[in-house]
């Protein structure tokens, strides 16, 4: 049950918040794999923290829909269900769609290009085949509207649910559905750059949006 070479050596000092994003990157990044049973003192032993933080953490990633919490049984990781992306990416297209409105007047050369970094290094990504770091450039690219809005309550709905869509781009992302993101992104970025709200809007919440027909197929099928 690895989660990371370096997850042995944390500081005793984590808080109970950076116990939830490890737990959480490494069901997402597939380190803590579906089915996997999560014990309590032994995570807190591999993350070097106390049990409290870790049982903590596990409440969350339930509440997330990210484990299969059994009272008095076992924790384990939950497998990726259609019908979880379907109610998340519904949440999820929403808030990105808010967040890119409300941020719409705030952006400067500097955050548009760092889009567009962002969206070159998908690019060179998904060129590659490299899933984790598409992963990690899309999110950055999404990031900086959601920072630019600095609205704490989106923040915080954003946190719990795009984590099961994250899982499920995993998918997307090994597909050729993949390279039609990055146009998409590109849409967005022009839209962000021309301060037109309504229209970058639009195009996050089909981004998000769109993952419920083809991908539900995919998950479908990946799970079979």
């Amino acid at each position: 049950m690895p989660l990371s070479d370096n997850s042995v050596t944390i500081d005793r000092s984590l808080l109970r918040d950076d116990v939830y994003r490890r737990l959480r990157d490494g069901i997402v990044d597939g380190a803590l794999a579906p089915g996997e049973q999560l014990r309590d003192s032994e995570l807190a032993a591999r993350l070097g923290v106390s049990r409290t933080p870790v049982r903590e953490a596990l409440l969350r990633l339930a509440d997330a829909g990210l484990v299969v919490a059994r009272p008095g049984r076992s924790t384990t990781v939950s497998s990726l269900q259609v019908q979880d992306v379907h109610d998340a990416r519904v949440v999820v297209a929403a808030m990105h769609a808010a967040a890119v409105r409300e941020a719409i007047d705030r952006f400067t050369p500097f955050d548009i290009d760092e889009m567009r970094d962002a969206n070159h290094r998908f690019a060179e990504a998904i060129a590659a085949g490299d899933v984790v770091a598409a992963l990690q450039a899309d999110g950055e690219l999404h990031s900086v509207p959601v920072r630019l809005a600095a609205n704490r309550a989106l923040t915080s709905v954003l946190d719990q649910y795009v984590p099961v869509l994250r899982r499920a781009e995993r998918v997307r992302f090994s597909s050729s559905a993949a390279r039609e993101s990055i146009a998409r992104h590109e849409r967005l970025i022009d839209r962000c750059e021309a301060g037109d709200g309504d229209g970058a809007g639009a195009i996050e919440y089909s981004t998000f949006a769109s993952l419920s027909a083809e991908l539900e197929v995919e998950v479908a099928a990946d799970k079979e």
